[in-house]
């Protein structure tokens, strides 16, 4: 899976780490319906941070299609609500 961190750029990532990611989506999609704001800093930092951990860095000048796109770490909470789908930012 190719995805890209807004500002950043894409990483190809193994399915398998899909599940990592879900529960870090569902953790900030809980904390953006409390208005939790701490929370949901807290946990998108997290989510970046495993995304960059977990995946390999594409060159810049790649043109892969992203089947996933993540805000930038200094989104704000009213930004990625906008990204936002039904399951959170990462489907499934």
């Amino acid at each position: 899976m190719i995805v890209r961190i807004m500002g950043e750029g894409q990483r190809e990532l193994a399915d398998g780490h899909v599940a990592e990611l879900n529960g870090l989506d569902d953790e900030l999609l809980a904390e953006m319906e409390s208005g939790d704001e701490d929370g949901f800093r807290r946990t998108l930092g997290a989510l970046l941070a495993a995304v960059r951990r977990l995946g390999t860095p594409l060159p810049d000048d790649a043109l892969e299609p992203s089947e996933l796109i993540l805000p930038a770490p200094d989104a704000t909470l009213e930004e990625v609500r906008a990204m936002l789908s039904d399951d959170g930012l990462i489907p499934g």
